[in-house]
């Protein structure tokens, strides 16, 4: 498989370029490194916010324009926001590509941010709170999450709230957007088939518009304490998540935390799987999973259960952690949990829209591109040994947070810690 290609443009934007010559696509995306780790109380969920306003008009194209203009090509475009980063970006076939990206980067450059258009897009992003307060799955997630990294910008919520929305004007939004899309904290991902001299000849008088660099802000750190939260709502099922820290991005240890989570909650054959749904029968839905980002990480176990079953289930994970912490892992579940890891990165590799996710929010983050030889090889070095020396962060039931969305009020401190 042909290396990634890195070019600096005269502007200062980093290009990522991955060109796999036997595809009739491509996929572009623009990337900020600016997220909800860059916002203070006062604004928070800016960042989400100026997503959405992106596609509400520029100086050439209404909201209604922007979409067709994606649609005529057959193209699909989107964005999201993250902690650390917010991505636009359009999937189409290789001969419309620089059409597609064009309208990325009318947006990024040109988005007018209507006073009008910002109050209609308020009452949306006030939709989506009260959505994700009615998905009591995504509500137990975020409110974990919120607990382990208490204290540090990654405990910021992504959405932010309506008192801190309600601050934010057109001037408030402005002002952010100007100081965090600067060109020194853009990258551009690109995958597919593509002309990598017509696409970087194409960008180069793109960004002119931006700002050439930002304040490098330096994030402070906190503590770890673990926390417990109990969320009483009307509902039919329970939702239980424990986490504690993890690892980062570059931890040298990063693809032992991800064999491992494999092994324990990360396929239907894994532990927590085989326990609680399979032999207890306590829930339909259980897994684990492992959130790593440039600074810090989060390892998460969830498990969705009937009201009277919470302080089984949270048994049930106790022993699963407990049997880790004295018997480790054997030969077999190391081997499938390798071969599972290297067959979902394989095929990432065969669609072009993950691999240029992968290489941009790597490049963006990191500032480096993994080949897929150094993928296979950090899972393959994945050793018994290796998963011996992490276990003490994971097996602790002490060390974790916890919350629960449920029906009820109780102890989940004692439950945990008992």
């Amino acid at each position: 498989m042909k290396r990634v290609e890195i070019r600096t443009l005269k502007c200062g934007v980093r290009v990522a370029m991955e060109k796999i010559s036997h595809v009739q696509s491509a996929a572009i995306g623009i990337w900020v490194k600016n997220g909800s780790v860059d916002e203070t109380p006062e604004v928070a969920g800016i960042s989400h916010f100026i997503e959405h306003m992106m596609f509400k008009g520029t100086q050439k194209r209404n909201a209604r324009q922007i979409a067709e203009d994606v649609d005529k090509l057959g193209g699909q475009m989107n964005a999201f926001t993250s902690k650390e980063a917010t991505c636009y970006y359009v999937k189409t076939i290789n001969t419309h590509l620089l059409s597609g990206a064009d309208v990325l980067l009318d947006m990024v450059s040109n988005s007018i941010f209507d006073a009008r258009e910002m109050t209609k897009e308020r009452k949306v992003i006030y939709e989506e709170i009260k959505m994700i307060e009615d998905q009591p799955d995504d509500l137990c997630h975020d409110k974990v999450t919120e607990m382990v990294f208490r204290g540090t910008p990654l405990g910021n919520s992504i959405i932010g709230n309506k008192t801190s929305l309600a601050r934010i004007t057109r001037n408030v939004i402005l002002d952010y957007k100007n100081r965090a899309y600067t060109r020194d904290s853009i990258v551009v991902s690109v995958a597919g088939n593509f002309d990598e001299d017509v696409i970087c000849e194409f960008l180069e008088d793109k960004f002119e518009k931006l700002s050439a660099t930002k304040e490098k802000r330096t994030y402070q750190s906190a503590a770890y304490e673990p926390t417990f939260k109990v969320i009483q709502k009307d509902i039919l099922q329970s939702h239980l998540c424990m986490a504690t820290k993890g690892v980062s991005l570059d931890d040298p240890r990063y693809y032992t935390f991800s064999v491992l989570n494999n092994i324990m909650g990360g396929s239907m054959s894994s532990r927590f799987f085989q326990n609680i749904r399979e032999e207890k029968g306590l829930a339909y839905s259980v897994y684990s999973m492992n959130s790593s980002y440039s600074t810090d990480g989060c390892f998460n176990i969830y498990a969705g259960i009937s009201h009277d079953k919470i302080e089984e289930a949270i048994e049930g994970i106790k022993e699963e952690l407990d049997v880790l912490d004295r018997k480790g892992v054997t030969d077999e579940e190391l081997y499938m949990s390798k071969e599972q890891l290297k067959a979902n990165y394989i095929f990432g590799q065969e669609n072009v829209a993950s691999r240029m996710f992968a290489i941009g929010k790597n490049l963006l983050l990191l500032n480096k591109v993994f080949t897929a030889d150094e993928v296979i090889e950090g899972i393959d070095n994945v050793s018994k040994e290796s998963i011996d020396e992490i276990k003490p962060i994971l097996c602790n039931p002490a060390n974790y947070c916890a919350s629960c969305v449920t029906d009820r009020k109780f102890n989940l401190k004692k439950i945990i810690n008992s």
